[in-house]
């Protein structure tokens, strides 16, 4: 498993500017490799990586800054193409519309790649020395575990980060130890077959307010003025701490999940469809605002980490069905509560939906369902959780945010 670690770096004035060279260097060879791409598909000539990835020699020649940057870098530039290339194919396999892929802008590339060499590390002195960049401190205020593998700076807005990416053993998974079902919503974010409801914290509604009148501000000032660019970076704060809201909410309740139990049963969501059907604007902010997707995603790489089994469900059926005795109960969006006409089990809405997961997921047999109170938790008391790994497993994994590696 890759897990990468992310920190706060400060470069000085030479160095940054040796960065934003080399960001726009990495920018400009993107670019013009994929105008090569798009060229000689044009002409009927299918591209391959290998191709491109001579091409750069050549384009040092033509094209000298090219020779400032690591050249491990300028190949993970082309790395980083054909990536994004297949992830494009893959949705299209699977029937998604796609454009094309499109040329980077200045605001638009923000990170620089250095794969397994070109770096060195100072885990003392809290440094890092990039090949044809120079030293960078950064705040290492948690150790990295594993093997590193790579390091990447990126930078946002005014500020830089360095992420550390390193190799980690996977945990054998846990054979004895409690299961659950979680069924995420938006009314709640999400309740699971034990009768926890977790409250939605609608971040990105708690700032809407705020955000349209920046919007505003931002629409009234010529575009790339000094003005405008004030405004921008006020906009921009507000949508980075909305980010970083969510990011601490759904690491720490994920984390919550992962070690309470052995096994954690979720529905097998399509989100991104989710998102696209029908018109409501508001239901489709409310979905991106609950963030479902990362919440999965952080599920599944700290129970990797941690030896816990995830299962995925069809989704099928999960809020119709009667838990207690499987008959289907139609029911709409605003019906909240579960009263199957068939055996006369009533329950909450989500509740009913969480246990069936549980189930399903577990491979059990329908059983009487006990109904129990629910227990509501606010957001303030996921937010107080810690989010570390508890000290039995902290050798295993430290981190401050951690990405799945396919």
């Amino acid at each position: 498993m890759i897990a990468s670690y992310k920190y706060r770096a400060y470069p000085n004035d030479v160095v940054e500017l040796r960065l934003n060279n080399a960001l726009d260097t990495c920018r400009w060879l993107y670019n013009k490799l994929l105008e090569e791409c798009n060229t000689s598909r044009g002409n009927g000539i299918s591209p391959t990586m290998q191709n491109l990835q001579a091409r750069i020699v050549t384009l040092k020649k033509e094209n000298p800054r090219l020779n400032e940057v690591y050249s491990k870098t300028l190949q993970m530039v082309n790395y980083t193409l054909w990536s994004n290339i297949r992830a494009l194919s893959q949705m299209k396999k699977r029937g998604r519309k796609i454009g094309k892929l499109r040329f980077k802008s200045t605001f638009r590339y923000r990170t620089i790649n250095y794969n397994q060499s070109g770096f060195k590390i100072d885990r003392e002195h809290g440094t890092v020395t990039f090949s044809k960049i120079g030293t960078i401190p950064f705040d290492m205020y948690r150790p990295y575990s594993g093997t590193v593998k790579g390091v990447l700076i990126t930078r946002s807005r005014d500020k830089w980060y360095v992420v550390i990416q390193t190799e980690q053993k996977v945990l054998t998974s846990k054979r004895d130890g409690r299961s659950v079902g979680i069924d995420v919503g938006l009314t709640s974010f999400a309740i699971d077959s034990d009768g926890v409801v977790i409250e939605n914290p609608r971040f990105y509604e708690h700032s809407l307010k705020k955000i349209r009148k920046l919007h505003r501000s931002v629409s009234r000032k010529q575009k790339f003025s000094q003005n405008w660019k004030k405004a921008e970076c006020k906009l921009s704060k507000v949508y980075e701490h909305v980010t970083n809201q969510k990011k601490d909410f759904l690491h720490k309740l994920s984390r919550y999940y992962v070690d309470t139990y052995a096994t954690v049963c979720i529905e097998d969501l399509d989100i991104k469809r989710l998102k696209e059907k029908g018109n409501s604007t508001g239901l489709h902010r409310s979905i991106h605002d609950a963030s479902w997707g990362r919440f999965y995603s952080y599920l599944m790489y700290k129970a990797e980490s941690a030896g816990t089994n995830i299962i995925k469900v069809d989704p099928r059926n999960t809020s119709q069905m009667c838990s207690n005795c499987g008959s289907i109960v139609k029911k709409t969006l605003s019906d909240r509560i579960h009263e199957c006409p068939y055996c006369g089990f009533i329950a909450d809405r989500d509740y009913n939906a969480a246990v069936n997961i549980h189930r399903v997921g577990m491979e059990q047999p329908f059983e009487p369902v006990e109904v129990i109170p629910l227990h509501h938790r606010n957001v303030m008391q996921v937010l107080l959780m810690k989010q570390e790994a508890p000290p039995e497993r902290r050798g295993v994994v430290h981190y401050t945010e951690v990405i799945r590696s396919s």
